[in-house]
This record gives C-alpha cells, sequence and structure tokens, in this order.
C-alpha cells in the first residue's frame, strides 16, 4: 500500500519545482527555448526524478528524461513544464503535473500551476483521501459539475481565436481558454468547470496526473473513442488524438459535437 502523506511530500517538491517556471517567466527577454522545447523543462524534470524517486522508488516515465521500467508495481508519470509552447510565448498557466500509477491505475496526482490569473493554484490527491487538496486546503464539497448547463468547458488557448465556434461546441456550457491539459483536468476535478478538452494528441505524462484527480471525484479520461487508454506501462492502448476529461454525462455529450469541423478552421483549437 501507499504510505499515508506522500502527497504532501510530492506537492512541495513540485511546488519548489514550479517556481524555475516563474523565475523564467520572469527573465528579461522571456523564457529560454523556442517551439515545443523549454531549456528548463529539462532542468525541472531532472530535480523532480531525484526528488520523487527519493519519497517512491519505482518504475518512471518523463517527458524530458525518458523511461525507467522495470515492471514494479508504481511508476510515476512526469510532465515538467504541460503547455511549453503557451509558455514561451509568454502566456501564464502552463503547469507541474506528477502522477503515480500502481499497476495502471492511478492512485496520485498533483497539478501545479505557478502563474493563472488566479494565482498559483495546486491542486493534489492519493489514494485513501476523501477529499481533494488546493493550495493545502481541503475541498469541500469535492467535486466535477456533472452537467453543462451554467458550467465551463476549459479548452486550449489556441481557442481564443475561435471563441464563438468553441462556445457552440461547448454548448449550453461557455468555453475558457487556458494553456495546459493537466490543469485543465484539474480545475475540472476541483470543481471548476463541467470538462477539459484536448484535440490534439496527448500523451500518459500530461493527463495522469489529472486522470487521477478526475478519477477521485467520480470522473474520468476519454479518447476520442470514448474509453480511457492507457496500460500498466503507462504507454497507450491506441493513439489518444482528442482528450475529453470529467463526469461521464458531460463527456458524452461533448464526444458527440464535431470537433473537427472547428481543427479545420483553425489549427491548434
Amino acid at each position: 500500500m501507499l504510505e499515508t502523506g506522500i502527497v504532501f511530500r510530492v506537492a512541495d517538491l513540485v511546488i519548489e519545482a514550479g517556481a524555475l517556471i516563474l523565475s523564467e517567466l520572469q527573465r528579461p527577454g522571456g523564457p529560454r527555448g523556442s517551439g515545443y522545447k523549454a531549456e528548463v523543462d529539462v532542468e525541472i524534470e531532472v530535480m523532480l526524478r531525484r526528488g520523487l524517486e527519493k519519497i517512491v522508488s519505482c518504475d518512471y516515465v518523463g517527458e524530458e528524461t525518458g523511461s525507467h521500467q522495470t515492471g514494479h508495481r508504481y511508476c510515476w508519470v512526469v510532465d515538467p513544464n504541460d503547455g511549453t509552447a503557451d509558455f514561451l510565448a509568454g502566456r501564464s498557466g502552463s503547469a507541474v503535473s506528477v502522477g503515480l500509477l500502481d499497476e495502471g491505475e492511478p492512485v496520485l496526482g498533483v497539478v501545479y500551476a505557478p502563474a493563472t490569473p488566479r494565482g498559483p493554484d495546486c491542486i493534489a490527491w492519493q489514494q485513501g483521501m476523501h477529499s481533494l487538496l488546493r493550495n493545502g486546503q481541503t475541498i469541500e464539497p469535492c467535486g466535477t459539475n456533472r452537467v453543462l448547463q451554467g458550467s465551463v468547458v476549459f479548452v486550449s488557448s489556441a481557442a481564443a481565436s475561435k471563441r464563438a465556434e468553441n462556445d457552440i461546441l461547448c454548448a449550453p456550457a461557455i468555453c475558457e481558454p487556458m494553456p495546459s491539459i493537466a490543469y485543465r483536468l484539474a480545475r475540472v476535478a476541483a470543481g471548476d468547470g463541467a470538462a477539459g478538452v484536448s484535440l490534439y494528441p496527448v500523451s500518459p505524462h500530461d493527463v495522469v496526473a489529472g486522470q487521477a484527480l478526475l478519477k477521485a471525484v467520480g470522473g474520468d479520461n476519454f479518447d476520442q473513442d470514448g474509453k480511457p487508454r492507457y496500460t500498466a506501462s503507462a504507454e497507450y492502448v491506441c493513439s489518444v488524438k482528442q482528450c475529453f476529461g470529467g463526469q461521464v454525462e458531460a463527456c458524452r455529450t461533448l464526444l458527440a459535437r464535431p470537433w473537427l469541423n472547428l481543427l479545420q478552421l483553425e489549427p491548434g483549437a
């Protein structure tokens, strides 16, 4: 069994890593890097990997430093800076994402966005907890919105250029563009919205932590075919071209919408 209270140590480590994101955003001339690669991403993951292996020495899958897999029941799944392209463009909202799988099942998730319009935001949970933690405080009540009416669907920041079209697809909710699918899923788990959406392929390191948070409140992640799709080795059974995270009712409704029409209008939406 996973030791009680590990999530607090992981959250402390993730918040420490998030300070590097803030430092980069404050650099004269902006963060180092270009395209989808920021230099600080590797620096953050090296730090996280060392720290996480001290907390639970087990298998590891990371976006930047590769994987170490031995068949251990536990596996860390890490994205040091989800939303790098937005981060390099100077947009706040990228997030550090750390999840832990137990024989393929998410049992811990910590997602920390150090720079958002609402301030630093860390959402965390581990198996055995009855509520999520948000910035160190228990969320009461915790749980995603089950319906779209009067709610929000979190979409990528690129959707801002086609907001009206996105609102139609999200109706009767409205869309809210923002970086980082990991943080979108975390905010849904915390009850801020009905669903989080990515219309472009995601990898396990993008969503395992968010899926842990969603499962804690009765939600889940779904791919374009309506099924969660990663295995015990933190790999996908099939390519995940689109991701919808939230309660089943909201996700099923959104999955039926013609999202591919939007992609033809605006790549990256």
